[in-house]
């Protein structure tokens, strides 16, 4: 059974940096396409940062967030730098193959 669990979500202050983990559970790790993706309050879902063969990136994170993983704990992260309160959502890890979302972490951005 496939199981996404992010953790290390919570509040910064403008200008700091957080990183985000996403434990997987019944996945094929080193063959599947990972994501993170988030949702601000009142907005829709967006795609923040993929990990494939390569790395792909949304613009408005280009250049403060990082995304990796480490395929000796089945695990993808988010490094999140220079955070700005327009960062401020929920952070979810997705598995495109079968569309596998986990529950989420809140990150919120303020002073």
């Amino acid at each position: 059974q496939v199981r996404l669990v992010e953790s290390g979500g919570g509040l910064v202050q403008p200008g700091g940096s957080l990183t985000l983990s996403c434990a997987t559970f019944g996945t094929v790790f080193a063959a599947d396409l990972f994501a993170w993706y988030r949702q601000a309050p009142g907005q829709q879902r967006e795609l923040v940062a993929i990990h494939g063969g390569g790395t792909v990136y949304s613009d408005p994170v280009a250049n403060r967030f990082t995304i990796s993983r480490d395929y000796t704990k089945n695990t993808v992260y988010l490094q999140m730098t220079n955070l700005k309160p327009e960062d401020t959502a929920v952070y979810y890890c997705v598995k495109f193959l079968g569309n596998y979302w986990g529950k989420g972490t809140l990150v919120t951005v303020s002073s």
